[in-house]
């Protein structure tokens, strides 16, 4: 991609759609260029044969962000990039927003097992997602990018217990609770969730 200073990326989860935070960036003041991603066979992208885990999938990710820095805004499924490219590559990162996430953290995990109502839904989704064994946890302190973790108080897939770990864990980490928040408030709940991202994207 061509160069973009501080271009904010938008990062779904497994429904892997757009469109998914599409109302939250139109809503940003400082998300400006806001990047959507969509990942290779998940909602309505066709698959890529090149992809067979979330590994091959964070290459893809990488290859196709802009020169830096950039935020970061990442929903379930890709707070685990997110955090990942956090980990590795933090000159990179500006800001990091991570939401109803493990954020690849296999001790905060502890939600319900969602993998079979998700595959009841979606049954065309790669199930090397549903295998996936990422740990991040040995590699957390290494996230250097301020960050604003957001969790929903009603979400059964990631509860807020999760937020609560990694805000213990990142060194500039700032825990925002959704009240009767599900684990797609972001969609749900645009004009409360941009409030806040927009004024974690302009904090100095």
């Amino acid at each position: 991609m061509a160069r973009s200073t501080d271009a904010t990326l938008f990062l779904p989860g497994a429904g892997g759609r757009r469109s998914f935070w599409q109302p939250v960036a139109s809503r940003l003041s400082h998300a400006r260029p806001a990047v959507l991603f969509a990942w290779p066979g998940f909602g309505d992208e066709p698959p890529d044969p090149g992809i067979a885990s979330l590994d091959d999938l964070f290459a893809w990710f990488v290859d196709r962000i802009p020169d830096g820095p950039v935020n970061v805004v990442a929903q379930s499924m890709g707070g685990v990039l997110g955090m990942r490219l956090a980990i590795e590559q933090p000159a990179r990162v500006r800001r990091l927003v991570l939401v109803a996430t493990s954020g690849g953290s296999q001790v905060a995990r502890g939600g319900i097992d969602w993998r079979a109502g998700f595959r009841a839904e979606q049954s065309d989704v790669p199930d090397w997602f549903e295998r996936d064994e990422t740990d991040l946890d040995p590699r957390l302190g290494a996230v250097i990018a301020p960050t604003l973790l957001i969790f929903g108080d009603a979400d059964p897939i990631a509860p807020v217990r999760i937020g609560e770990y990694l805000r213990l864990r990142l060194a500039r980490a700032r825990l925002l609770v959704i009240a009767s928040g599900s684990h797609t408030f972001a969609a749900e709940r645009p004009d409360e969730v941009a409030l806040a991202i927009d004024e974690h994207l302009r904090a100095t």
